[in-house]
């Protein structure tokens, strides 16, 4: 059995998500801030008349951070939360991927933060992490991200 992923970048490594969950991929256009929002929400844009949160994932890993260059993306994408952007680094491709190439996350990665971390890929020229997004904007703050609904 094979599943579709949407392969980006953030820092320099791989990351997946199932492709079900991307609704789009856009090029980087002007945020505006929200008052007392989580660190990792940069703030709203408007998209096609509708107010989307817009997450930056490189902060809400704990990543380093660096300047946005032509390749930066939102990727939109819709989990249990509403839909979301999120900024990548660049979006590569989308993969075919075989089950057998993937590798449960291990019990060593298996703490709060690393919870939307479902498993590594291991493809021939590199290893890819998976990622649940929904998890990943489950933890502390999406509370204030559903919020933004209400700026509409």
């Amino acid at each position: 059995m094979e599943d579709k992923i949407v392969l980006f970048e953030l820092a320099g490594e791989h990351y997946g998500v199932d492709i079900h969950v991307v609704e789009g991929i856009i090029q980087m256009q002007a945020i505006v801030p929200v008052p007392h929002s989580p660190a990792f929400v940069e703030g709203v844009i408007n998209l096609r008349g509708e107010v989307l949160p817009v997450v930056d994932l490189r902060k809400r890993f704990g990543l380093p951070q660096s300047p946005m260059t032509k390749d930066t993306r939102i990727m939109v994408a819709e989990v249990e939360q509403g839909r979301v952007g999120l900024i990548v680094d660049a979006v590569k491709e989308v993969l075919r991927l075989p089950s057998e190439a993937v590798e449960p996350a291990s019990r060593l990665m298996a703490t709060l933060d690393s919870a939307s971390v479902i498993g590594v890929a291991k493809l021939p020229h590199r290893l890819v992490i998976l990622l649940d997004l929904a998890e990943a904007l489950r933890a502390e703050g999406v509370k204030t991200l559903d919020d933004t609904d209400d700026l509409s």
